[in-house]
């Protein structure tokens, strides 16, 4: 007489695509298992037994979630301008979870530390992916004109064609120009017209920050704020001892004459609120910048300024390695898709969110955590 089995354990089988199903049912019908409990560790051994077999050699990855192939162990190179920075924590979280979840090894990190100079290392390093044949390169395009013949010798040798505007294959990332006018719109909200501003970067020119500083003076002004330095901005110094020095002099010496000030890059932002509350300024000057350093989320919560923004830094590990393997695996006729990873502001509002628990979609933690969503949905 046919036993039966749990309708969970059925209903996995199916869900689980497994092509020789009735024989799953029959090899879990001779163990007995008939309980969705009891028959868990079965399963995860048959899917491992199921994944294993169709592995192939060491010069293919694991077979991966879904229905994919088998394929070469792709492992791709992210090329970045600043590879100590913290705040790349999560994109580094990011491309190793989307590798996993494909079956391939984690990406090759490398680049610039914060101390070497900026493009000249990026460019040893890309050509070093090149020469070493990697499948797929993220880079950071942060300079006019110094990445474009590499990038289009990259292309040519891997016969590839770009439709961007940084001239590779596609651009992944926050809208540098549009974040910019946001912070600038918002900071004017909490300014009165006529008042002064002053916009601080890290590396004035560098084409990852210099739109932000561009869109947010240009929204002040139109709001009918004097912005000083105007685009050209305050120069905090590529480095964050550079950064720790700089601005807090500048807060002390010119805190007096601003009514707003607002920083494009992380390591500033971080500076803006102690240096705020050491000169009695929390209340007299509106602050708010980007990214998420722990300082930064300690002064919106605090009330020492008022805005940061979250362009989702994890994104922008995952979805390079998820389009780049895509590519690979289409023959190069599924091209990556520009993406705007986004903008949410953080305040003091949502701050919570991001300072408990630890996360490591925010990188402040490693550990693989599901965190279940409630409350409403904000945008």
């Amino acid at each position: 007489m046919r036993k039966k089995i749990d309708p969970v354990v059925d209903e996995a089988i199916e869900t689980l695509n497994m092509k020789d199903g009735p024989s799953r049912r029959r090899l879990l019908e001779g163990a007995g298992l008939f309980s969705a409990t009891a028959a868990a560790s079965a399963l995860i051994a048959a899917c491992s037994s199921s994944s294993s077999s169709s592995a192939g050699t060491s010069g293919v990855a694991k077979a991966a979630a879904g229905n994919f192939p088998t394929t070469p162990k792709w492992q791709f190179t992210f090329v970045n301008h600043v590879t100590d920075n913290s705040f790349f924590t999560p994109t580094q979280y990011g491309f190793a979870d989307a590798a996993a979840i494909l079956g391939l090894p984690t990406p090759h990190w490398t680049g610039a530390l914060s101390t070497q100079p900026t493009v000249p290392t990026m460019l040893s390093a890309f050509n070093d992916a090149v020469t070493a044949g990697s499948p797929g390169i993220a880079t950071t395009v942060v300079a006019a004109t110094s990445f474009i013949s590499p990038i289009n010798s990259a292309l040519a040798t891997a016969n590839g064609s770009s439709s961007s505007p940084t001239n590779g294959l596609a651009y992944i990332g926050q809208d540098l120009l549009a974040s910019g006018t946001e912070v600038g719109t918002r900071l004017a909200s909490l300014m009165k017209k006529g008042d002064t501003a002053v916009g601080v970067i890290a590396q004035p020119g560098a084409l990852n920050i210099q739109p932000r500083l561009d869109g947010a003076t240009a929204a002040l002004q139109a709001a009918g704020m004097t912005v000083m330095f105007g685009s050209k901005g305050f120069d905090g110094g590529a480095s964050a001892s550079q950064e720790a020095t700089a601005v807090p002099e500048f807060i002390q010496s010119h805190g007096s004459k601003i009514q707003g000030i607002f920083a494009v890059d992380g390591g500033d932002t971080a500076l803006l609120g102690s240096s705020l509350q050491k000169n009695n300024l929390v209340g007299k000057v509106a602050a708010g910048g980007f990214d998420l350093e722990p300082q930064t989320l300690t002064a919106i919560s605090a009330g020492q300024i008022s805005f940061t923004v979250d362009q989702s830094p994890y994104l922008q590990g995952f979805l390079p390695t998820i389009y780049l393997y895509l590519w690979q695996l289409s023959g190069g006729l599924v091209n990556p898709a520009t993406t705007d990873t986004g903008l949410k502001f953080v305040t003091k509002t949502n701050a919570g969110a991001y300072t408990s628990p630890a996360t490591r979609f925010e990188g402040s933690t490693s550990a693989q955590k599901y965190e279940k969503h409630t409350g409403a949905i904000s945008t």
